[in-house]
């Protein structure tokens, strides 16, 4: 039984270090758009104006980085029992093609790795796929271009 407080606790980390990363990249992008030595030598420099864009995109992202974190933070943790369908929170293991794995259904961070854990969104292909299903159920998807058939083995 693989521990989902301590996998909420690790996505957790990975998008906070991920937001200080692209908040630290926005302040150095705007400050070299704003700095003195940015400004054009010519009407057709447009350097600045180009950090300047640069920097309003950074900006963007973080903001988007930063509501995936309050999400995934926010996150309740359900106690799935027997018979459970899956819902956001959940972490399912299944059978593809004799292997089996495990992904966490999170509301942000979809495609990373925790530990042998894949945390999948209800936004892509899988979560959407698997949400609502329980143990046992099999589900039929077409994911990069192939036909893949889960076996869902259970719903924690």
């Amino acid at each position: 039984m693989t521990d989902k407080a301590a996998l909420k606790r690790a996505l957790v980390e990975q998008l906070a270090a991920e937001v200080a990363g692209l908040a630290a990249s926005h302040e150095a992008t705007l400050a070299g758009a704003t700095h003195e030595e940015a400004k054009p030598e010519s009407d057709k420099d447009t350097r600045a104006v180009e950090q300047s864009y640069l920097a309003r995109g950074q900006a963007a992202r973080v903001v988007e980085a930063e509501a995936g974190l309050a999400l995934v933070r926010a996150l309740e943790l359900p106690r799935l029992g027997e018979g459970a369908r899956v819902v956001l929170g959940a972490l399912i293991t299944y059978r593809e093609d004799d292997e089996e794995k495990q992904v966490l259904l999170a509301p942000a961070g979809g495609g990373r790795k925790l530990s042998r854990v894949q945390v999948v969104t209800p936004q892509a292909p899988l979560g959407r796929a698997l949400l609502g299903k329980r143990a046992g159920d099999e589900l039929e998807l077409l994911l990069g271009g192939k036909q893949r058939t889960l076996e869902v083995l259970s719903v924690e």
